[in-house]
């Protein structure tokens, strides 16, 4: 059945995660290590004791996360016979899009572990701490149509944009504060559920300009090889082999709407995917898979028991 490993994002984060497999498997605790030597310190002690306060920091979660779904990846391909190349295609959410591309050997382990804590630092210096605001708007009205009236509705007072495409019934608007709560108002009242998220900065909107630029000088030089997969990327909801495209897009992600519904639709529609496997922390995603692509099936891989029955199936 043609597979798609698609990568999670912020969120998904927990202490312990990838434990299992760095008791289990010399090729996942592999992985930990180079990730600790890559940014020179014990990211790995962090993931696997905590504390979640710390772990949870951006600049801490994005490389942790990427560093499970290595661990993964790298166990499915020594222990079990699954490389990469078995995916038609790859993608992830927002850094676990850098997860997808390091998986599909575009971007080395150690390159994208410096890049994520690099994004992670820059991000939370592109905004003021308490100046910028994201919310959810949840429930069976809450779609784009009505995430683009509330923000644009709410543009007066300040940067106000959709983030997040999740799926239908789960999208994340982002910006200046005051714009997101006025927004938050308009939505209610427009029939959908609003919520307020606890995050650090506003992400995926065009406050994210000073970390974007940072991300566009350490992307251009990095070496980026066109991957084993095609990676769909978040920005355009479509596949790509091009290095070059891929380390424009990658900086475009940091101000840009994260497609993901969009994206889940092609892999289902003209990728013909029906097997999408979640590799790494948590199983956002395949929920996601679910709701977006209901005929197709969906995977989450966590554990050693996880990998074994996934490597049966296919």
């Amino acid at each position: 059945m043609p597979l798609a490993f698609i990568f999670p994002g912020q969120g998904s984060q927990a202490v312990g995660m990838g434990r299992e497999l760095g008791e289990a498997f010399p090729s996942a605790r592999a992985v930990f290590e180079e990730v600790d030597d890559a940014l020179g310190e014990k990211l790995a002690r962090l993931i696997a004791e905590g504390p979640i306060e710390e772990l949870t920091l951006t600049h801490n979660a994005q490389p942790a996360l990427m560093a499970v779904s290595l661990a993964v990846i790298a166990t499915l391909r020594s222990d079990f016979g699954v490389p990469i190349e078995r995916a038609a295609f790859v993608a992830g959410h927002s850094l676990g899009e850098y997860s997808a591309l390091a998986a599909a050997g575009a971007i080395s382990l150690a390159d994208t572990a410096r890049l994520l804590r690099l994004r992670g630092e820059a991000m939370q210096r592109a905004v003021p701490v308490g100046a910028g605001a994201m919310a959810s708007l949840i429930g069976p009205k809450s779609d784009v149509a009505l995430a683009e009236a509330a923000a644009e509705a709410a543009s007066a007072a300040g940067v106000c944009v959709v983030a997040n495409d999740n799926n239908a019934g789960n999208v994340v608007i982002s910006g200046d504060k005051a714009a997101v709560d006025l927004a938050i108002e308009t939505a209610k009242s427009l029939g959908a559920r609003a919520i307020a998220l606890n995050v650090s900065a506003p992400f995926h909107c065009p406050l994210m300009q000073p970390a974007a630029d940072e991300m566009a000088r350490a992307l251009a030089q990095t070496a980026i090889s066109p991957p084993r997969a095609p990676l769909v990327a978040n920005v355009t909801a479509r596949p790509t082999l091009d290095p070059d495209l891929i380390r424009e897009l990658l900086v475009s992600q940091v101000t840009g709407r994260v497609r993901w519904r969009e994206s889940m639709e092609w892999l289902a529609g003209e990728g013909a995917v029906t097997l999408f496997a979640e590799a790494g922390a948590g199983k956002v995603l395949t929920g996601m898979v679910r709701r977006i692509a209901p005929d197709a099936t969906g995977l989450a891989l966590n554990t050693p028991a996880d990998l074994e029955a996934f490597a049966k199936l296919i």
